[in-house]
Parts: C-alpha cells; structure tokens; sequence
C-alpha cells in the first residue's frame, strides 16, 4: 500500500508541475501578446500551481516516512503541514494580483484591450486544467493524501479563472476594455478562496478531526461482531492526515482471565486494521460486562 500510495503521489506531482510550467509559459506569452492583464494574472498563478506541486510532494513524501522513536504515530501530519504552506502561498499570490488589479481599475489608462489570442488561450486552458485537477484530485482521494488533494483543489480554481478570462476578453472586446482587470481581480479573490478552503481543511487535519461519522460506527460495528466482544464505546479516533489512530473500550465477561481477555482485546485490533486500511493502529481497552461509569474519572469507583 505505501508503495501504492507514493507512485500515485509522485505521479500526480509529476503530471502537474509539467502541465503548469506549460500553462506558465502559455498563459504570460500570449498575456504579453495579447495585452491582457487578467491572462497576465492567471500565468502568475500557474507559475504559483508549480511551487504548491512541489510542496505538496515534500509534505506527502514525509508524511511517507515511517514512525520512529522521536515521531511513534509517524509522520503522517507533514502532508496537513504542507497544506498550510500551499494556503500561505496562495494568499501571497491572490494579494499581487489583487493589488495590480485594483491598481489598472482606479487608473483606467493604463488598461488595453485583450486581442482574440487571449480567448483562444483561455479556452485551452479551461480544457487542460479541467483533465488535470480531476486526475489530481482523484488520484489523492485514492491514496488518501491530503497534500495531494490540496493541490488538486488549487488546480481546479484554475478552470475559475480561465473562464474568467474568456469573458473578460469577450467584454473587453465589446467595449468594455476595465472589465479584464476586474477579471483579474475576481480571479485573485477566487484564489483567495481556495487558500481559506485549504487551509481550514489542513486545519482540521491537524487538530485530529475525525474524517467522519461513519468512520465510528464502522469501528463500533467491527468490535461489536467480533465473538465475546460487546458494546464497543468510548471511541475515540486521531486523524493524522493521510491515516488515523483509533483507540476503544469493549465490555467482555467479568469472570474471563486476563489473558483470555487480552486475547479478544487483540482480536478487535486486528479486525479494525485488517477492515478500515486508514487505521494504522488501534489500542483497546476491555470493561467487565455491565460496569457502568465515568470514563473520565482516573480510576473506576
């Protein structure tokens, strides 16, 4: 699975800095050609999708290393890590091009009109980032990496904001030449956007929230089947980004030894890791049957 999981990251890192450094060029050549500045922008921001590619490969290649004496759940939350510094990023970028844009607004002069080039160059670029960050996306959803998925997201704003820049050009053309550095602008708060979106994810990842609800009754239903084991509770889940830890308490007979009842306690475990492959480790607990009480409490009364 782990050599699963880094071919498809490294894959999908590969595919999307090369597809970027081609829309770079592209996008501020014919930007340049073409005078528009929104094309202008969004090269800018294809040059960003380069940068955020390769840190989104840093954080997952880390996140890759296994667990050690200094990092015990391993390094799993470097990819979250790696989120947070695309979201940085992105703020940088959206706060360049919002700032040039608003520059050409209030001062109109400086504006030109977009030749039909410009349109051209978005319409392609809506197609290739279309099959891109949907190959991105799915690709880190399969191998469950949230750096991956990160970077898919940015990409997909891409296609945002070339059809952004399509009407921007046609409006321009039409006689509303401010209308491409507005475009500009309503591209650099789209990349806004998806920095906030980014970053509370990662966030989330961080703090350790649970990937969902159903990932609890899914560990509750797996203790609960497996023989001797009853009413799996206290369940209590960390998120690590691209894999979680889990720990539980189940109820066995009061009467069993301890060893027979270490003996289902690992059962559970096995069964966990075995059904849920984004539980890397599962620690649990075993109660007489029918003891009730305070699981905050430090020791039973």
């Amino acid at each position: 699975m782990d050599e699963y999981r880094y071919e498809g990251g490294r894959k999908a890192s590969i595919v999307a800095i090369i597809a970027n450094c081609f829309l770079t060029v592209l996008n501020i050549v014919v930007g340049i050609m073409s005078g528009s500045y929104a094309l202008i922008s969004e090269g800018a921001h294809t040059l960003s999708d380069v940068a955020t590619s390769i840190i989104a490969f840093a954080g997952f290649k880390i996140g890759q290393k296994p667990a050690d004496k200094e990092h015990p759940l391993g390094h799993g939350r470097a990819e979250a890590i790696s989120g947070l510094v695309i979201m940085l990023f992105l703020a940088l970028v959206a706060y360049e091009i919002i700032t040039g844009a608003t520059a050409k607004i209030f001062n109109p002069s400086l504006v030109t009109i977009p030749d039909i080039y410009a349109a051209i160059m978005a319409v392609f670029g809506i197609f290739i980032n279309y099959i891109i960050s949907n190959y991105i996306i799915q690709i880190g959803k399969e191998i469950n990496s949230p750096a991956i998925v990160a970077d898919g997201k940015h990409q997909k704003t891409d296609i945002f904001s070339s059809i952004a820049v399509l009407f921007g050009v046609i409006a321009s053309n039409m006689g509303y030449p401010i209308l491409d550095p507005i475009v500009g602008l309503i591209i650099g708060l789209l990349i806004l956007k998806t920095a906030f979106e980014i970053g509370k994810e990662n966030v989330d990842n961080i703090m350790g929230k649970i990937p969902s609800e159903n990932l609890i009754r899914k560990i509750e239903r797996i203790a609960n089947n497996t023989p001797k084991a009853y009413n799996a509770h206290n369940i209590k889940v960390d998120n690590l980004g691209s894999y979680a830890t889990v720990t539980l308490h189940i109820q066995v007979d009061g009467k069993m030894t301890v060893d027979e009842a270490h003996k289902i306690s690992h059962m559970v475990q096995n069964n966990i890791l075995t059904e849920i492959p984004i539980i890397k480790s599962a620690t649990v607990h075993t109660c007489p049957l029918g003891l009730e009480y305070d699981h905050g409490q430090e020791i039973d009364e």
